[in-house]
């Protein structure tokens, strides 16, 4: 394999050829692919190149195993410029020398329109632009946590750093003293809606000094002499100050190469027709494999199989699990935190942590400061910076780790659902605890009420959604989703509440209880009718079954669904043999519990008649128990609409 090492002082005449040839396969590779496929992004990839290209050439990796553990990490910001990135994995033997060309964005190939890892030397799947350095960072903090030598490079444009998103970024790794971490910026001076000095002005030199970052200017983009220098100084750490992450400013040209696509916005996402690609590899002196390519194209034919990642998870003791009495009156968060506390002083003594905590200015409000407290060097304080955290702490627990993010609901879904969502696209194993979720917040008012946790949640096809009802059922709750790789969320309120205690009197989540995931609780039997909740309504929900027991006679069954998903659908399938169905949660009506039960049931043509109670607006201002009976989710709603479905 090509390798070029940055402690030699310059480069030799045969590695210029060497990479002048790569160059050129590389151009023709990018040409025909986005030709062939009549789509993709063909200008940025040229721009890009030479800077990915000799980042190749001097980063440690191993084509042969891409996964190899002593490897540094390059992440490709703009998930756009594939074509380029394909291109040179191919020149490195990661890819057949064709493969890319033929099957670039075809349906079912592996070689899809943005970067993604199904590719062999893919780290993470982009394409949101904005994200890669916040991704970058998590991998870059994993290695600082294992005192490992690697190092993590970011590839990214120059319109994607009017991204807030990256602003948060260097802040985090300049406080966090990631001088383990490189960024490359494309400076073409061109986004799709024209010059980036129009659309948006920004001085991204100096953006990067004032937060500390080391930042080294390359005139020629396009001089393999010019790049190479620049990542020898930071190599060498003669950019500026080593306990700092480099920033490294390219000047390039927007399809260079090519004369009639340089410094030509069109071309960011214009692709050439056959007549103009054959064209331009006339004037590369290349020739032109474009008939040949597509009757191979049009075989039919997937050559590439995907790869996949293997799941990379340490080995968590979740501990004993504590129990909160009858007499014990608190909320769910506080069992979180002492759960979360315990799990460190089991899994954090050792050289490095296995547990390690984000949280964005809310440390005692998310009850992380006894884990904090314990486990000081694997807290991470990030901020008032919630998308930069989603991501960095998804991106750290694929290398190792268990990593818990905590904010309030708005802020940890609502306001981050983007950066979750490609959390769960890359495979992540996020513990996502938010407390404060529904009308439960109480007087903080409609803007931080979280009613849509569960309906955005339902979308992401690899989350699991628990809702505890009380702290012993918390308590198990979290030490299961620590134990277990994969991406959790975990909801629950702010209200101080019992123990929810079972028909015997005792704690219902105590004792030798152990949570399963898709499996509902029968807290109550009944046979008149059943009651389905979830969180904080099924303290409500308790009271009304007494009451409708006692006072009105009905035996009502209640099911506590702490697991939304997976979903116990042979549990609402037995509720429904009662004839009656009544849904209570703390969520928008339409899209939670409600929804899920209706669905059971009209897939599966159960005679069942449904009755679903949740929020039907934006709350106001006032305690949760005003909030709860204006929706009729207290006790009293549920009993009367018990008793109204029953006449």
């Amino acid at each position: 394999m090509f390798k070029i090492s940055l402690d030699q002082a310059s480069l030799s005449d045969q590695q210029k050829t060497t990479l002048g040839d790569m160059w050129l396969r590389c151009m023709r590779r990018i040409i025909m692919s986005t030709t062939l496929a009549g789509s993709g992004h063909p200008g940025g990839s040229m721009s890009s190149l030479h800077l990915l290209l000799m980042l190749y050439s001097t980063i440690e990796h191993d084509p042969c195993d891409s996964c190899w553990e002593g490897r540094d990490r390059l992440i490709v910001s703009m998930g756009h410029i594939s074509p380029a990135v394909y291109s040179v994995l191919s020149e490195f033997g990661y890819l057949g020398a064709d493969d890319f060309s033929i099957e670039f964005r075809r349906a079912g190939s592996a070689f899809p329109g943005h970067v993604e890892s199904c590719v062999p030397g893919i780290e993470w799947n982009t394409g949101n632009l904005g994200q890669g350095l916040s991704a970058a960072t998590g991998m870059a903090l994993a290695l600082k946590l294992q005192a490992k030598k690697n190092r993590v490079f970011t590839l990214m444009g120059d319109g994607e750093q009017q991204k807030g998103q990256i602003s948060e970024a260097r802040r985090f790794a300049s406080k966090y003293g990631l001088n383990n971490l490189a960024c490359l910026i494309d400076r073409n001076y061109l986004q799709i809606g024209g010059s980036t000095n129009t659309v948006m002005p920004q001085d991204i030199r100096a953006d990067y000094a004032a937060a500390h970052w080391n930042v080294v200017y390359v005139e020629d983009g396009h001089d393999f002499d010019q790049i190479f220098q620049a990542l020898r100084m930071v190599h060498l750490f003669e950019a500026g100050d080593p306990r700092f992450p480099s920033a490294i400013i390219a000047h390039t040209i927007m399809g260079k190469g090519v004369s009639f696509m340089e410094n030509k916005a069109k071309y960011h996402g214009s692709t050439l027709n056959e007549s103009d690609a054959a064209k331009a590899l006339e004037e590369l002196g290349l020739d032109n494999p474009l008939a040949e390519l597509k009757q191979r194209r049009c075989a039919g034919l997937v050559s590439q199989k995907h790869f996949s990642k293997p799941i990379v998870y340490p080995d968590i003791v979740g501990g004993a699990p504590r129990t909160y009495g009858p007499e014990t009156v608190t909320d769910n968060r506080s069992a979180y935190g002492n759960a979360l506390e315990d799990m460190a002083k089991l899994n954090n003594s050792g050289p490095a942590p296995k547990i390690v905590g984000f949280c964005c200015d809310l440390e005692g409000s998310v009850k992380m400061d006894g884990f904090h407290k314990v486990s000081e060097n694997a807290f991470f304080e990030s901020g008032i910076q919630e998308h930069h955290t989603a991501t960095v702490s998804g991106a750290i627990s694929r290398e190792g780790f268990a990593a818990f993010f905590s904010t309030f609901g708005v802020f940890g879904v609502t306001e981050v659902f983007n950066q979750v969502r490609l959390n769960d696209i890359n495979s992540t194993n996020l513990k996502l605890v938010c407390t404060h979720v529904g009308l439960d917040v109480g007087e903080d008012g409609q803007t931080h009420q979280c009613i849509d946790y569960i309906g955005l949640l339902r979308n992401l096809f690899g989350f699991s959604i628990f809702m505890p009802a009380d702290p012993n059922q918390t308590d198990r709750i979290v030490r299961y989703v620590a134990e277990q790789p994969g991406n959790f969320f975990v909801g629950m309120g702010r209200s101080k509440l019992p123990a929810i205690l079972d028909e015997a009197g005792q704690p219902a989540f105590a004792g030798d209880y152990r949570f399963t995931p898709g499996k509902a609780d029968w807290l109550r039997h009944g046979g008149h009718a059943a009651i389905l909740a979830h969180g904080r309504p099924i303290h409500e929900a308790v009271k009304a079954c007494e009451e409708l027991s006692k006072n009105h006679g009905v035996d009502t069954a209640l099911l506590n669904f702490a697991s939304i998903r997976p979903l116990d659908a042979e549990a609402i399938a037995e509720a429904a043999k009662t004839g009656l169905i009544v849904t209570v949660e703390d969520h928008h009506i339409d899209t939670g519990l409600g929804s899920l039960a209706a669905a059971v049931l009209a897939e599966n043509a159960l005679p069942c008649r449904l009755v679903r109670l949740g929020v039907k607006k934006y709350g106001f201002s006032g305690t949760p128990e005003e909030l709860y009976n204006a929706e009729g989710i207290d006790r009293e709603g549920i009993v009367k609409a018990v008793l109204n479905a029953r006449k």
